[in-house]
C-alpha cells in the first residue's frame, strides 16, 4: 500500500517530465565537465566547481518542474518580473565586479551572478505574455515595435557592460519570437533595413575599439595571429588536431597546457573536440538536436498559446547560443564571449538553461491535466 501510494506521488510530480529532454541536457553538461577534468594529480577550480553547480541546476529543474504557472499568464507577474531584471542589470553598473574589461557581473565571493543570463528567460516569458494576447493583432507594426521595446531596452544594459554576446542571443530571441507570434514579410523586410542601419550606426558610434577589432579580425582571422586574432587561431588548431577520434579524455595539449585561453567556458567546444574528435562532434551535436526539437515538441503540445511561445523562445535561446559559440570557435564568427548550453563553466548560465525546460515541463502538466479531466467526461458519458 505504501509503495502504491509513493509510486501515485511520482507519477503525480514527476509523469509530466520529458525525460529524453532531461537526459539529453544533463549529458551535455557531464560532457562538459569531463572536458574540464585537469591532468592527473592537479586540482581545478573550475572543474570541483562546476560539479556544484550541476547538482543545483539538476534540483532547480525539478523544483521549477512542479507548478503549473498560471502565475506567468498574470500581467503584474510578468511586469514584476520584467522591472526586477531591468533594476539588476542597472544596478551591475553601480557594485558590479569588473572582470576582464566588462563589469557584468555580481561578486558573491564563493560565487557570481551575471544578471544577463536570467534576462535571457524572462524577456521570453514577457514577450509570450504579450504575445499570447496579441497573436491576432500581431501583423501590427505596433505590436512589433512595443515588443521591441521591451527588448532593446533589456539588450541595451546588456550591451553597456559591455557583453555583447549576451547582446547578440537578446536581440535573436526577440527576433526569432516575433517570426514565431507572425509577423509580415514587409514588416520584416523594414526590420533587417533597420538592423542594418543601426549597425552602421553602432560601427561608427557604439562599438568599442576592441569589438571592431574582432569584427576585423573575423574577416581577416590569420592577419593578426599573436594579437586579436590569437584566440580563434588556437581554437581552429585545437578543433583540426582532434581528427577522427580525438586525442582522448583529458589529453588535450592546447587547452590543458593553456595554449587555448578560456578553455571552459568561450572555447569549450573546441576543447572538446581535440579530446573527442569528429566522432564527439557528431554526438554533441546529436545531443544538442535531442534538446532542441524535444523543446519544440514540448511547446507544440503546450495547452494555450503562452505556453507554446514559451517554449519556442526557449528553443531559439539554446539554438542561438549554440550557433554562436560553435561559429566563433570554428573562425565563422567572430569571438563574443558567448558560452554553449549545459556545457561552458558557470553557474547563471547554468541554473537559468536547466530552468528554463523546467518551466516548460511545469507548463506542460496543466495540458496534461486537461487531457485527463477531458478523459474522464467521456468515461462518465458527460
Amino acid at each position: 500500500m505504501i509503495a502504491s501510494l509513493r509510486r501515485g506521488e511520482y507519477t503525480r510530480w514527476f509523469s509530466h517530465i520529458d525525460w529524453f529532454l532531461f537526459c539529453s541536457a544533463l549529458a551535455l553538461s557531464l560532457a562538459g565537465l569531463i572536458t574540464m577534468r585537469p591532468l592527473a594529480g592537479d586540482a581545478d577550480i573550475f572543474f570541483e566547481r562546476q560539479m556544484f553547480w550541476i547538482a543545483i541546476s539538476v534540483g532547480v529543474f525539478f523544483v521549477t518542474s512542479i507548478p503549473e504557472y498560471s502565475l506567468l499568464r498574470r500581467t503584474s507577474v510578468v511586469s514584476a518580473l520584467y522591472m526586477s531584471i531591468i533594476v539588476l542589470l542597472g544596478f551591475v553598473f553601480v557594485v558590479g565586479a569588473v572582470v576582464k574589461g566588462a563589469q557584468s557581473r555580481f561578486d558573491l565571493g564563493f560565487f557570481a551572478i551575471q544578471p544577463a543570463d536570467p534576462a535571457k528567460l524572462i524577456l521570453i516569458i514577457v514577450l509570450a505574455k504579450y504575445f499570447a494576447r496579441r497573436h491576432i493583432e500581431i501583423a501590427h507594426i505596433k505590436h512589433i515595435l512595443v515588443s521591441g521595446l521591451y527588448a532593446f531596452l533589456m539588450c541595451g544594459l546588456v550591451f553597456l557592460q559591455p557583453d555583447f554576446g549576451s547582446a547578440i542571443i537578446i536581440a535573436a530571441i526577440w527576433f526569432g519570437m516575433v517570426l514565431v507570434a507572425g509577423i509580415s514579410w514587409r514588416h520584416l523586410s523594414a526590420l533587417v533595413i533597420a538592423a542594418l542601419l543601426c549597425l552602421g550606426v553602432l560601427w561608427q558610434y557604439g562599438f568599442a575599439d576592441y569589438q571592431k577589432q574582432r569584427i576585423l579580425t573575423f574577416l581577416h582571422p590569420l592577419a593578426d595571429i599573436q594579437g586579436a586574432g590569437y584566440n580563434a587561431y588556437q581554437s581552429m588548431i585545437a578543433i583540426g588536431s582532434g581528427e577522427l577520434l580525438g586525442k582522448g579524455i583529458g589529453q588535450g595539449s592546447q587547452s590543458k597546457l593553456r595554449f587555448l585561453p578560456e578553455y571552459h567556458t568561450d572555447f569549450i567546444f573546441a576543447a572538446y573536440a581535440e579530446e573527442w574528435g569528429y566522432v564527439g562532434v557528431v554526438i554533441l551535436c546529436g545531443l544538442y538536436a535531442v534538446v532542441v526539437i524535444r523543446t519544440l515538441m514540448g511547446a507544440a503540445r503546450g495547452p494555450d498559446n503562452f505556453a507554446m511561445l514559451f517554449g519556442a523562445g526557449v528553443a531559439i535561446m539554446y539554438t542561438t547560443h549554440f550557433i554562436v559559440h560553435i561559429g566563433m570557435n570554428v573562425g565563422l564568427l567572430p569571438v563574443t564571449g558567448t558560452t554553449t548550453p549545459f556545457m561552458s563553466y558557470g553557474g547563471s548560465h547554468l541554473v537559468t538553461e536547466f530552468a528554463g525546460i523546467g518551466i516548460l515541463m511545469g507548463l506542460l502538466r496543466a495540458s496534461r491535466a486537461a487531457n485527463r479531466y477531458d478523459s474522464s467526461d467521456l468515461i462518465v458519458g458527460r
